[in-house]
């Protein structure tokens, strides 16, 4: 039969307290709040402090050298608490470098020193438990485990490599997560985790690169994302000496000031870098917000200058090595089109490129030329225009204004058109149009078209769906959906239909 006073010196007995408060510590630290790196160090540090209080006040001291004195049981269990006291000193000191680490805001980019400080951790919790709890020389363990050292150093002297490159890496910072590398080698990517022994990159084709931390440190890189994300692209163009590099500078400029992806500071720039018989070469120079957005920004520029360039008369010259093997006509020598500017217009345009070259002849005979002055405005929101206007040349800008707010929706270069809102639906423009340049534009009236469309439905349903696509990017993200912009796409083409009595 168990008595009263049993259970009470079991109770106070000083190693099954250290033994409930240890369960109980871990129990709470590393399940309960696991997930909770900052509770999760409050209560490691209280049930330590908890610990040691209780060592202390049974005269257990965790960093001294047991009583020789003691019975071999009582050693044993003192030996046993000392332990526990350590590994928890350890795991204190662990949930506050995670948690500093995260307080830091770079969790994944200090992975790797943050590893290396635990290990230092372990290792000292692991020699101080030999020193004050075996009673072992600590020094003399290794002064004799050094020859095993050299051996085991040799064997794994290639990952030695990759660890200590990457301890240095981390230190240095040349490069974070998300960070888009350049290497010698032709190698680049964006920088997606750091570890022990390599980089892994991300490349353009969303293949994972990997690369040994030692080669990474010897190897010259750049850093496109340092000292700032965006990125600078450079493009080369060369025109047939037709005019004068003045005016293709000018038509340049119109290209940037008409593109929706590059940044407006730092200013683009354009220059003349080489001058011959056969051509003018040109280079552009701009910055994207970030370097993945560089592969778009250059082919909306490409088109940018085919467009500016077609509208402005400007003839695309042969790269320099092409002259050299081919005997290509002088520009005088090249037969004029006959083409009128508005049937040169139409050619260009998609939307009517289902059109025979008469029905273009007979609509291009309705179109009526008109010039805006820059600042000028085009037409206010919420007009409703009676005709399609095509921007033969310039730039202009769609604004939209709500309440006390304004955005720009973006942007009009040549070969973009207008009004077809008001023309085939009875609808307002969407925001206010106004020029950034000298701007011409050609109108198509509702009486020239409506025969073509009567005739060709293919472009009821071209304009059903750019009315549809137009009105979609003014929508919240939100409500935006392929879904959604088909439904609308054929309801508009039905209301057009029915406006035309098609």
């Amino acid at each position: 039969m168990v008595h009263y006073g049993d259970i009470i010196n079991m109770v106070a007995d000083p190693f099954v307290q250290t033994g409930a408060l240890a369960v109980i510590g871990a129990v709470v630290t590393r399940i309960v709040l696991r997930n909770h790196p900052t509770r999760r160090l409050v209560g490691q540090l209280l049930f330590f402090s908890a610990l040691t209080g209780l060592l202390l006040y049974h005269n257990i001291v965790p960093y001294e050298i047991g009583p020789s004195s003691a019975s071999s049981l009582q050693r044993v269990f003192i030996g046993l608490a000392k332990i526990i006291w350590w590994i928890n000193a350890a795991w204190s000191l662990i949930s506050t470098v995670r948690v500093f680490l995260i307080f830091e805001r770079q969790p994944r980019e200090g992975r790797l020193l943050q590893d290396l400080v635990v290990g230092l951790i372990y290792l000292g919790a692991v020699l101080s438990v030999v020193a004050y709890v075996f009673n072992a020389p600590v020094g003399t363990l290794i002064a004799t485990s050094g020859v095993f050292a050299i051996i085991l150093g040799l064997a794994l002297q290639s990952t030695l490599s990759d660890v200590f490159s990457g301890i240095a890496l981390n230190l240095g910072k040349p490069y974070g997560i998300g960070d888009w590398l350049v290497l010698t080698d032709g190698i680049e990517g964006r920088v997606i985790e750091t570890n022990w022994r390599a980089t892994h990159l991300l490349n353009g084709a969303n293949d994972l690169v990997i690369v040994p931390n030692s080669d990474l440190a010897k190897a010259r890189l750049i850093n496109l994302s340092s000292p700032e994300r965006s990125h600078g692209v450079t493009l080369t163009v060369r025109f047939r000496p037709t005019t004068a590099p003045s005016i293709m500078l000018d038509v340049m400029r119109s290209v940037f000031l008409s593109s929706e992806t590059i940044l407006s500071a730092p200013e683009s720039t354009v220059q003349v870098t080489a001058l011959d018989a056969n051509a003018i070469e040109l280079e552009l120079s701009f910055r994207v917000a970030d370097m993945a957005m560089a592969g778009r920004a250059k082919s909306e520029i490409f088109d940018l200058i085919y467009r500016h360039a077609k509208a402005a008369g400007l003839a695309l010259a042969p790269s320099a090595e092409f002259h050299g093997a081919f005997a290509l006509p002088q520009p005088e020598e090249v037969p004029r089109h006959q083409q009128t500017t508005p049937l040169r217009l139409l050619d260009a345009i998609a939307l009517f490129a289902s059109l025979t070259a008469d029905e273009k002849e007979i609509l291009a005979s309705t179109m009526a030329r008109r010039t805006f002055r820059k600042g000028d405005i085009l037409v206010e929101q919420g007009t409703v225009l009676k005709s399609l206007m095509i921007v033969r040349s310039g730039v202009a800008s769609i604004t939209l204004r709500d309440n006390t707010q304004e955005r720009e929706l973006g942007r009009l270069a040549p070969g973009d058109f207008f009004g077809e809102g008001g023309l085939l639906t009875g609808a307002g423009e969407r925001g206010t149009i106004q020029a950034l340049t000298l701007v011409v534009v050609y109108e198509i009236t509702q009486e020239g078209l409506a025969p073509l469309m009567r005739d060709r439905p293919a472009i009821v349903e071209e304009l059903g769906s750019l009315l549809s696509k137009r009105a979609a990017a003014e929508l919240h993200p939100l409500e935006q959906g392929q879904d959604k912009v088909t439904v609308r796409s054929a309801h508009l083409a039905a209301r057009i239909r029915h406006l035309f009595d098609i």
